[in-house]
This record gives structure tokens, sequence and C-alpha cells, in this order.
């Protein structure tokens, strides 16, 4: 899953929803289900999430949705094997990203 956000330091949960096409009660969810999602709150009690947060975010949303685990199966894998499990969504992201670009080349040609 490529996720277009730009790079800053902190996202607001808007930002967040939009980038992964959910609704901000899914991204509340998976913060109070999953515990390495950790946002830090300003002084108005407004979740910002890091870019951590998003890469922890990317790891859930792949395993969740586009692998079709459970949520207990996904905090399973995730407690199991978190390095291997990282590791694994790191390398499927780049050869995404690697392919996306031959296509663009194709295209050009």
């Amino acid at each position: 899953m490529h996720v277009d956000l730009p790079e800053k330091r902190y996202y607001k949960i808007g930002e967040v929803a939009k980038a992964f096409n959910v609704n901000a009660s899914l991204i509340r969810f998976w913060e109070k289900e999953f515990d390495i999602i950790k946002p830090k709150k300003n002084a108005k009690g407004n979740r910002l999430f890091t870019q951590e947060d998003i890469k922890n975010f990317k790891l859930i949303f792949n395993l969740v949705k586009e692998r079709g685990f459970t949520l207990d199966g996904a905090k399973q894998k995730l407690k199991k094997n978190p390095d291997s499990t990282f590791d694994k969504h790191e390398i499927i992201t780049r050869l995404e990203a690697v392919k996306a670009e031959l296509v663009k080349i194709k295209n050009q040609l």
C-alpha cells in the first residue's frame, strides 16, 4: 500500500485517515487495539501521529485489510515475529514502488 503523505513531523488524524482511505474512527479504534500506535496529544487533546505511527499503520493495514488477518491474528503476528513482519512489509513496499516506476517508464514509451 502506497500512502501519499507529505514529509513532516506530525500528522493529524484526518490526514492519516485520508491517506489510508478509511474513517478517522478506524484510526482511533486501531490506536486502542494495537499498542504499537502511540500518538502524541496536543493541549487540545488532538492526536498527532509520527512517522513511526504511520509505518505501523501501514503494517496493520497490510495485515488486516490487504492480507485478511483478523485483529487478533494481526496482534499475534506482530507479537510472534515483529521483525520479520516489518522486514517483509518493507520489501513489499519497495517492490511496489519499483513496479510503479517501471509502469510509468513503460507508459512513456
